[in-house]
């Protein structure tokens, strides 16, 4: 019999069971597995959403053009808007469809990609997974809402009323739809920006102060990318990026209410009992 004490007996024991390599390959192929399933469900949702959507298609479209032709007969030009070749009106159709069944589809779409955060959280972190990827819809949605209600009954009239009395404005079809869906989705995802700092906050990836200390750039940006995604005038741009700031300044809110508390973690940890003097 060999003596458990011997060399070659420690280290049969301390020989682990598996190759470090091959459970970091397992874990990294469990999570591209979760990753697939969790993209055929939100393919899913958005298929069942386009197909609702499909049917209430003639309502999407008069909802999203309703604001140029509001804007057109506001300007006093007749309400025309051309479609060039033969499918362009069907694919419009069905994009329109397909972005009405993202809308619809959201809070499964935003629950898919909490749910797939959720393993890196903490317990009473996942608990919140629910309301979370139902605020996260809300306030999508709520951002869309903004920019069609707000921004296009501004914008629009503005430029369709620029230039001379000559010159008349003819919009196509499938260029409306990217210049609204463009617009639709940016402020739809601006809007969010409350739960990612939430999160973050949660995380311990950023702070209050931090985010106080990044406000300078961050008003900067926001003007920027008010320039860029917004139609080149100054009420549009003023529109797009004062929400912006808004819901900076509401993030950093959030963050001073919710955000981690580290130094009592620290001095928990740090703490060493105190010497007992006989």
């Amino acid at each position: 019999m060999s003596n458990p004490d011997t060399p070659t007996a420690a280290a049969d024991k301390s020989q682990p069971s598996a190759p470090p390599a091959a459970e970091e390959s397992l874990g990294f192929l469990d999570h591209f597995r979760e990753l697939r399933a969790r993209l055929v469900k939100i393919c899913i949702a958005v298929g069942l959403g386009f197909g609702l959507c499909w049917i209430f298609k003639s309502h999407l479209v008069d909802a999203l053009f309703q604001p140029l032709l509001n804007a057109l007969a506001a300007t006093g030009q007749p309400a025309n808007i051309v479609a060039l070749g033969v499918p362009e009106k069907f694919i419009t159709y069905m994009k329109i469809a397909l972005m009405g069944g993202i809308f619809v589809s959201s809070p499964v779409i935003f629950y898919q990609i909490w749910a797939f955060v959720a393993p890196g959280l903490y317990d009473e972190e996942k608990t919140c997974i629910i309301p979370v990827a139902l605020a996260s819809a809300v306030f999508f949605v709520l951002g869309a809402l903004f920019c069609y209600c707000v921004l296009f009954p501004n914008a629009l009239p503005f430029l369709l009323g620029f230039g001379e009395e000559y010159m008349r404005d003819t919009p196509r079809l499938s260029e409306y739809f990217a210049f609204a869906l463009q617009l639709l989705l940016a402020f739809g995802l601006i809007f969010e920006l409350p739960l990612f700092v939430f999160f973050l906050a949660r995380l311990g990836l950023v702070s209050a102060a931090s985010l106080r200390r990044f406000r300078r750039y961050y008003i900067v940006g926001a003007f920027i990318a008010a320039a860029v995604l917004t139609p080149p005038d100054v009420m549009s741009q003023l529109i797009m990026a004062a929400p912006m700031l808004l819901l900076y300044e509401f993030g950093i809110f959030i963050a001073v209410l919710f955000g981690r508390k580290p130094g009592k973690k620290t001095e928990e940890k740090t703490e060493s009992p105190k010497p007992v003097h006989k």
